[in-house]
């Protein structure tokens, strides 16, 4: 009897990274090992806690730091989504390294206890790390936090028992208490260090990480059936959940042409590897009404992780970034080592988390017209919870307004259909149509009836096709100086 020898899987690079100022290695990690177990089981640091496994609940949060642009950047993010290897190289923070050597709380950790912040004790590591995150970003740059910006940056970390007031409440305290700063300095030495004595993964490394964008084209084509990776706040679930094992992955997140955003004639470029929350902060930049919609994408965690092509090439249909694309008439470049080509985002898709790319191909860019005078651009999310949910319909109107008149309709709906789609139909009829009560009643029934949408856990059908009219009218609503219409008008009262 002859037996099959057993398949052995590649090698994989030992992952380097700062803590505490110094250089850690750890060796023989499989590339779907997630940084929470690292960080619990490699490291020993128990304060990270297991929640939810999908980036949900906060309580696995972990800061983590690398250069860009010549400075130092920090991100709070989830370790547990998050694959161990995609560290390589960054700055890592556990709620086990804030307190100074003398056992001196850092202000984040302070500010909890002063405020009585804690019950159970269970997500607090995790508020801890965000608050770390949000003082580095925001205290120490001179910026005062208000409780607007408490409750949007905290919204990824959820609290059974205390109640949201007195974490607030430290959040706006850590600005009040002696200053704490990081030795930035030193740090980007280090991590300068530590990139030039080549962390990089190696060609044949289970756990690719390119730097270029020509290297990840080549890796590619070579490695076909390779997992790509962008963020991995969906894979990450894949993991979690469904206990995936990968024999390799391309991560695409350090390729220096995908980390950009460039502002040409016309357009944003923005690569697939900018993280959502900064491919938000641009269109945002240019569109001010999209904030309070970015904002709601997920919790601040999963942005500061997730990327915008990542989003995009995962084709979820209640995925929100696509609809408000769709809407903005934006495109993709996808390349391969032969070539490139463009088509609009919607042609994408050919069916329930399917494409067109070819096995070889990577989606590289994504183009979004920048705006033009006469836009009304809104889009509407509804979801069960406001914040840090998914949703189950997503509504993007864009229309171009000229004497009273739609001259150009753009309207991207998401949790309606397999795919995220372009409202066609719709479109059609609202053109060349005047802007009134009458014309936006029909166009109501007739974007209710362009989709047969199904029930599922979020919503039932009938409720989308209502709520999918409804959302029209609000856009109209609006339109007429009825801002109360929309959950936007609400503001969070300060405390005294």
């Amino acid at each position: 009897m002859i037996s099959k020898p057993l398949a052995v899987r590649p090698a994989v690079k030992n992952i380097r990274f700062l803590r505490r100022g110094e250089v850690v290695t750890v060796g023989n990690v499989p590339p779907e090992r997630t940084l929470l177990e690292l960080v619990r089981e490699d490291l020993g640091c128990t304060g990270t806690k297991e929640g939810c496994g999908e980036g949900d609940c906060g309580a696995c949060t972990v800061v983590l730091g690398q250069i860009e642009d010549g400075a130092l950047r920090l991100r709070a993010v989830n370790s547990c989504i998050r694959l161990a290897h995609s560290i390589d190289g960054m700055a890592l923070w556990t709620v086990e390294d804030l307190a100074a050597s003398d056992g001196t709380l850092h202000p984040a950790q302070e500010a909890m206890v002063q405020c009585h912040a804690s019950q159970c004790g269970f997500c607090t590591p995790g508020f801890v790390m965000s608050l770390f995150g949000m003082y580095e970003n925001h205290v120490r740059q001179g910026v005062c936090i208000t409780r607007a910006m408490a409750q949007e940056e905290l919204s990824g970390n959820l609290c059974r028992c205390t109640g949201y007031r007195p974490i607030l409440d430290a959040a706006q305290q850590m600005g009040r208490l002696p200053t704490r700063a990081l030795d930035e300095n030193t740090l980007l030495s280090k991590l300068e260090l530590l990139a030039q004595s080549g962390y990089a993964q190696e060609h044949d490394s289970a756990y690719k990480s390119p730097r270029t964008l020509d290297a990840l084209l080549e890796l590619r084509a070579a490695h076909p059936a390779a997992q790509l990776v962008a963020g991995c706040t969906d894979v990450g679930l894949w993991v979690t959940k469904q206990h995936r094992q990968f024999d390799e992955i391309i991560d695409l997140t350090q390729v220096d042409e995908l980390r950009r955003i460039d502002s040409l004639p016309g357009f944003w470029l923005i690569g697939a590897a900018v993280t959502l929350a900064d491919a938000f902060a641009a269109l945002v930049g240019d569109r001010p009404q999209l904030r309070a919609f970015a904002s709601r994408f997920a919790g601040l965690p999963v942005r500061n992780a997730g990327t915008l092509g990542g989003n995009i090439a995962n084709g979820s249909p209640i995925g929100d970034s696509m609809p408000l694309l769709i809407a903005l008439g934006a495109s993709v470049v996808l390349m391969s080592d032969h070539g490139r080509r463009d088509l609009p985002l919607e042609d994408l898709y050919t069916g329930y988390r399917q494409n067109v790319m070819a096995a070889d191909e990577v989606l590289a860019f994504i183009k979004v017209p920048k705006a033009a005078p006469g836009e009304t651009m809104k889009v509407y999310k509804i979801s069960k919870r406001y914040d840090d949910d998914i949703s189950a319909v997503c509504l993007a109107v864009n229309l171009h307004l000229e004497q009273g008149a739609v001259a150009r309709a753009s309207i991207g709906v998401g949790g309606v259909a397999a795919t995220p789609v372009r409202a066609r139909q719709s479109e059609a009829f609202l053109t060349g149509q005047p802007w009134t009560l009458d014309t936006v009643r029909q166009a109501m029934a007739v974007l209710r009836a362009e989709f047969s949408p199904i029930s599922d856990m979020r919503a039932s059908a009938a409720y989308r096709s209502e709520v999918l009219g409804s959302l029209f009218e609000r856009y109209w609503l609006q339109s007429q100086g009825l801002q109360q219409a929309s959950l936007e008008s609400f503001v969070l009262d300060e405390r005294a």
